[in-house]
């Protein structure tokens, strides 16, 4: 059965200070700020739309469903999340060593509290 589904849209983000999730995703993180609005925010992920929900009614903060972020290279985005004083909650580490590929993972905490996925896929 074929699909009607193409491609991953876009992804909530539940927060508790919309300002404060907004400057860290787009300062700490390098997302480019799309738009925002009262209790929102959109930002843009290689074309993929992250939303920050601060609405009432959302869904608590720091207890969401994780999201897993693709990195060309996890060392540099490790670095460089660092030197921006993002929260590295476990550093880049190899979880699978395939034949022709490592899977590396990095766990980060944003300013909400959720936890983050940083993964690259090596080619060997």
């Amino acid at each position: 059965m074929a699909s009607e589904l193409t491609s991953v849209l876009q992804i909530a983000i539940p927060v508790k200070d919309i300002e404060r999730a907004s400057a860290f995703y787009r300062d700490k993180l390098g997302l480019q700020l799309l738009m925002n609005g009262p209790n929102m925010a959109f930002l843009d992920c290689g074309g993929i739309r992250i939303y920050l929900d601060a609405n009432p009614g959302t869904v608590e903060a720091g207890k969401n469903s994780m999201i897993y972020f693709r990195a060309a290279n996890i060392e540099r985005a490790h670095s460089a999340f660092k030197e921006r004083g993002v929260t590295v909650h476990q550093p880049p580490h190899v979880i699978a060593s395939l034949p022709d590929r490592d899977v590396w993972l990095m766990w980060v905490r944003d300013s909400e509290e959720n936890l983050l996925g940083v993964m690259e896929e090596r080619r060997k």
